[in-house]
């Protein structure tokens, strides 16, 4: 943290810029703006901690202060971290070494809505769910609904390439993007092609979809929408065996019956999850199944799904328990039922192919509990966000009774996190699908890019000269 005269100096450039309204050194700005929704700073934190907290707070309202604050960052070689809704699990917006927090949620307008193309531009501030009510009025939709909509912002959901619960049938915060502005780490202003599809060239904007930050800011984005649905159709089965939902879910995706929506839970979380939260005392592996849009198509689709998983010995619950799921998704990642703290707890979410994901849910299961069984570990997990050629596992491990020291409890939490991401690796899987990389997992990606990870960081180095984009990130130092 820098203090003296050379920091009120940097102080001073800064609020020339956005205003004295606009930035700040307060105590407690500092240390609000110095943890996110991971576990590690929000244990260390509970344990009486002190964390590094950022020498700035700005918020910006437009581009071009965006490039002057850049410009004073470069000049002092100080760390900037672009701060969206402090909604991230993964260390992402940690100031690990102090420098310039840059709030972007001043940026919050909706520039155009073109009811033709079925698009929406908007600054990248912007709090999704208000985004989402803006286009329901037109009867449209940005159908990309992740639990922390209420707070999680356009930028934040496209820098760590972010999934929400429609991601099945209308895919990723990337596949939903067409194209951005950008501030790069040198302060210039660059947008990207008005379209990904095309033939003119590299399509270099996804540089900056998972980078998090440690490519540039993302400041405007032109993002794909589609038509309320005339209705959604859901139901619940239930599977004795977890290798027959998986083929089910499978075969109704490489079908093509284009489900909104397949959330299947292990007989571990459909015990205890599903119990708790919806009300339901079951065994085995229960699925919601999800269908939109045109009621016709959607009753045919689901019904070629049902006859694929009656074939594959599945019960059908009905439409109650999957509407009271629809109902109640988000309970799951709130008070009182999200897990928190004295617990120690982890999404080691992971994605691979078909053919590889049943051996790497055992495998990672095995792992964590059996390497912590002194610990009574717990892994839980459900399979969403299903693509063609594969599907995600949202994982989680839980500790009940973790050390009281915060440098043990952390060093266990580690462990922890190098077994699952070591049973993931070694089984074909990726160390992330949604979440992002942050700190939490920057250590894996040479594992896991491996040959590729010097090129990587030859862009870092050459986008970012200074190294002073959200070092510690995504694997990049500082």
């Amino acid at each position: 943290m820098r203090v003296g005269i050379q920091s009120e100096m940097i102080r001073s450039e800064l609020e020339e810029v956005v205003g004295q309204d606009f930035i700040s050194v307060d105590r407690i700005d500092q240390l609000i703006y110095s943890t996110d929704w991971s576990w590690m700073p929000q244990m260390w934190l509970d344990r009486g901690q002190k964390l590094m907290p950022p020498d700035y707070i700005v918020q910006p309202g437009s581009v071009e202060e965006i490039t002057a604050i850049m410009e004073i960052a470069n000049k002092y070689r100080i760390p900037v971290i672009p701060f969206g809704g402090g909604s991230g699990t993964q260390g992402g917006a940690l100031p690990v070494y102090g420098g310039i927090i840059v709030d972007l949620k001043r940026l919050d307008k909706i520039l155009e809505i073109d009811e033709k193309s079925l698009t929406v531009r908007a600054e990248a501030g912007i709090i999704l769910s208000q985004l989402e009510w803006a286009v329901n009025e037109k009867g449209l939709m940005l159908p990309h609904y992740p639990a922390s909509a209420n707070c999680a912002t356009l930028g934040g959901c496209l820098a760590p390439r972010g999934t929400g619960t429609t991601s099945t049938k209308y895919g990723k915060a990337e596949d939903m993007v067409l194209n951005m502005e950008v501030v790069l780490p040198t302060g210039e202003i660059i947008h990207t092609p008005p379209v990904p599809q095309h033939a003119s060239g590299p399509d270099f904007f996804r540089l900056f979809l998972g980078a998090e930050g440690t490519f540039g800011i993302i400041t405007k984005a032109t993002m794909q929408l589609d038509y309320l649905p005339e209705t959604r159709y859901l139901r619940a089965l239930l599977f004795d065996d977890l290798g027959n939902a998986l083929e089910a879910g499978r075969q109704i995706m490489t079908k093509r019956f284009d489900p909104f929506v397949i959330r299947l839970y292990d007989p571990t979380e459909t015990l205890s999850r599903i119990k708790k939260i919806l009300g339901y005392e079951l065994e085995g592996a229960y699925m919601v199944l999800g269908f939109d849009g045109d009621p016709d198509l959607a009753a045919l689709q689901e019904r070629k799904a049902l006859e694929i998983c009656t074939a594959l010995d599945a019960r059908d619950l009905g439409r109650e328990p999957g509407e009271r799921w629809w109902e109640h998704r988000y309970d799951f990642y709130y008070p009182p039922q999200s897990l928190k703290l004295p617990w120690m707890y982890g999404t080691t979410e992971t994605i691979t192919t078909y053919d590889k994901i049943e051996n790497l849910y055992w495998a990672e299961k095995k792992a964590v509990e059996e390497g912590f069984a002194e610990w009574d570990a717990r892994f839980i997990g459900h399979f969403s966000h299903w693509f063609h050629w594969g599907v995600m596992l949202y994982c989680r491990f839980i500790i009940e009774n973790p050390p009281e020291d915060p440098e043990e409890a952390l060093r266990l939490h580690n462990r922890v996190w190098n077994t699952a991401m070591t049973a993931v690796l070694e089984n074909g899987g990726m160390i992330n699908e949604h979440h992002g990389v942050g700190l939490k997992l920057a250590r894996y990606m040479r594992r896991q890019y491996g040959d590729a990870w010097p090129f990587m960081l030859r862009l870092k180095k050459t986008i970012d000269p200074n190294g002073i984009m959200n070092p510690g990130k995504v694997g990049f130092g500082f």
